[in-house]
């Protein structure tokens, strides 16, 4: 019996690159886990102006987002859980509406009809009422909408503990990892 958990981070287009990579990061430490980075061309070109570089190289496997024939394309081979970091409304939209038009969409769209976990961290503000609505359709279809949105109560003194505090939260939403984990973190 296969153990690990199969975990698909698919990056958009929406600003927020830095949380993506401190994921990939944390997910990287942890026993048992595969990670699968599905990317927009648009992700590629925010990631590169946000952080300076593509994806940091590590343990994960890089899929194309226009096959359709990957694994967790699929009901029979869905992954674990899918967490879409950022989320662009745009991705949200087409995800909401069904529009199955590339891999991210696809792979979403199978986590929902087969009743697995979907994250998705939309970074986008202030909402409109279709973002609204499509967040209250993904949610009645059984994804979690979690914005990145991160807390002040440790009082952070630099933005990384910002975003630290945020992925821990992610990994807990996840199951990876329990949230009190977070401050073990170097």
């Amino acid at each position: 019996m296969n153990t690990c958990k199969n975990i698909v981070l698919a990056v958009t287009g929406a600003s927020g690159a830095c949380y993506a990579q401190r994921f990939l990061e944390r997910t990287a430490t942890l026993d048992g886990v595969a990670i699968h980075l599905l990317m927009t061309d648009t992700a590629r070109e925010v990631w590169r102006h946000e952080l300076g570089s593509g994806p940091i190289t590590g343990r994960f496997s890089l899929l194309e987002n226009d096959r359709f024939d990957l694994p967790f394309c699929s009901g029979s081979a869905a992954a674990d859980v899918v967490v879409v970091l950022p989320c662009s409304m745009g991705t949200l939209g087409r995800i909401a509406a069904g529009t199955a038009d590339d891999a991210i969409a696809r792979i979403a769209d199978v986590q929902l009809k087969e009743r697995r976990p979907l994250i998705l961290v939309p970074r986008e503000t202030p909402f409109n009422l279709i973002h609204l609505r499509n967040m209250t359709t993904l949610t009645e279809a059984g994804a979690i909408i979690a914005p990145a949105a991160p807390g002040f109560y440790a009082r952070p003194q630099d933005l990384a503990t910002l975003v630290d505090s945020f992925v821990a939260r992610l990994l807990q939403l996840a199951g990876l990892q329990p949230l009190e984990e977070q401050y073990k973190w170097s």
